[in-house]
């Protein structure tokens, strides 16, 4: 029985979505493992563009019978009923039939985007405001934090139970007032949240379930019992991991502090979907799909070694714009400017190296169509000392020097193209590159925004 994931390689907008799109056609699970609405997918189908956040992509597939938000997942209750219902104006069918919530994830307040947003602001003025995380001021932090606090609440407290949950929020609006005083949460009214959450329990019931059972189930190839026109029906599993964010924003492995509050890669998968047996990904047919954008870019503070700027040159950050601009780089779920670079070999050899990736989805090789030339970082060197690996240090990175080998770019149009021999000869002998310095099969190659703008090789 085939489980894929599909995990973000870099700093995350890679364009999963896209991808998990395809592959939920086949799937009979599509599970999100970590995250929570600070994560974006935009997936574009017969001209219209649907916006996935907390919910897992393979919702926009009517075959795809259940979606799972995972135990690693945080949910803003109000954002999770938000999407589905925008879903449903767009006309998508049943997707209320076919996404359930861990038991044992956490629930993300109102309290904690108010929390959030304080908690940025104050970091302005810290050193000239490098102390920005650059956050998306969901309150994906500061949920994790109560989660490891052992003082958050889960699904299951707030379904089966009243009053410890309730005592719980107020108990955390307490401490938080305690911390940053009431004039910073003078807008936030702890009693209008909890009535707001009284009145979705019982509706949210339906979508609580116990995960690893769940998953026990589809892994061990007993089949996944999901309700049908027909009744009841068995389907042979097909199980569909679905990354957010990407691994240089993983809380542990990547670019600290300037990352997200969950593990986003590989260890992540586990972790928040238990049930899932690291066994069954040595099933035949079984893979971890790294989703690489064919440049780089990033939301947000933090170190960007290949990000093209005016501070390089006046060409560098012609090239920068032009990307930003050709890509339509804009945040999905902040609507922020992305910074844009080339590719970063040797960022993505060492996200290679962590998550283990058995195929490369390569996307986005359209926007790079009308580059003079195009670049691709090989090594960095740090004070004169050429290195081959992605440095933990900070102050490292922001001393690093890149070096770079040049392409001259193909200068045609690769929108929509069906086929690899169907590309610029300049452009497969790009896609050729990267597969040979870092090792693993280029299976996808993405051209277009549109479902079908993908070659499979």
């Amino acid at each position: 029985m085939p489980v894929t994931l599909v995990l973000g390689a870099q700093w995350g907008d890679e364009g999963k979505g896209k991808l998990v799109d395809i592959l939920a056609s086949s799937a009979s699970m599509v599970c999100r493992a970590a995250g929570g609405n600070n994560a974006g997918h935009t997936i574009v189908v017969n001209g219209t563009t649907y916006d996935f956040h907390i919910l897992p992509s393979g919702l926009i597939n009517p075959s795809c019978k259940i979606n799972l938000i995972g135990t690693g997942c945080v949910v803003h209750i109000p954002s999770f009923f938000k999407e589905l219902k925008a879903l449903e104006e767009k006309g998508l069918k049943g997707v209320r039939e076919r996404i359930l919530i861990s038991d044992r994830a956490h629930v993300c307040f109102d309290l904690h985007g108010v929390v959030d947003g304080v908690a940025e602001d104050k970091s302005k003025s810290i050193e000239g405001g490098k102390g920005m995380i650059g956050t998306t001021r969901k309150g994906i932090g500061p949920c994790y934090s109560d989660k490891v606090a052992r003082r958050g609440v889960t699904f299951w407290m707030l379904v089966n139970e009243e009053q410890r949950w309730e005592k719980r929020l107020r108990d955390l609006e307490a401490g938080y007032r305690k911390l940053y005083g009431d004039a910073a949460l003078q807008g936030y009214d702890v009693e209008e949240e909890i009535k707001k959450l009284r009145e979705y329990r019982s509706e949210l019931q339906q979508y609580v379930v116990s995960q690893t059972p769940l998953l026990a189930q589809a892994v061990g190839g007993q089949g996944i019992a999901t309700a049908s026109s027909n009744g009841d029906a068995t389907h042979q599993p097909n199980v569909l991991i679905e990354g957010a964010n990407a691994l240089l924003l993983d809380i542990d492995h990547g670019t600290y502090p300037y990352v997200t509050s969950s593990n986003t890669g590989l260890g992540g998968v586990f972790t928040g979907l238990a049930g899932l047996s690291p066994r069954a990904l040595a099933a035949p047919g079984s893979n971890i799909v790294g989703v690489v954008k064919a440049y780089t870019t990033r939301v947000g503070s933090g170190p960007f070694p290949t990000e093209l700027d005016a501070s390089i040159s006046e060409v560098d950050a012609d090239y920068g714009e032009r990307l930003q601009r050709v890509g339509r780089e804009f945040g999905v779920t902040t609507g922020r400017k992305r910074r844009c670079g080339w590719m970063d070999l040797v960022l993505v050899k060492y996200s290679t190296a962590v998550n283990c990736y058995t195929q490369i989805n390569l996307t986005k090789l359209d926007v790079l169509d009308d580059f003079e030339e195009i670049r691709v970082a090989t090594a960095y060197k740090i004070d004169g000392e050429e290195q081959d690996t992605f440095p933990a240090d900070l102050d490292a990175l922001e001393r690093v020097e890149i070096v770079y080998k040049t392409f001259k770019g193909w200068q045609k149009s690769t929108t929509g193209c069906k086929t690899f021999e169907s590309l610029p000869q300049q452009a497969r002998e790009y896609v050729e590159y990267i597969e040979r310095e870092v090792g693993i099969p280029v299976k996808w190659i993405g051209t277009g925004p549109r479902r079908e703008d993908m070659i499979m090789r």
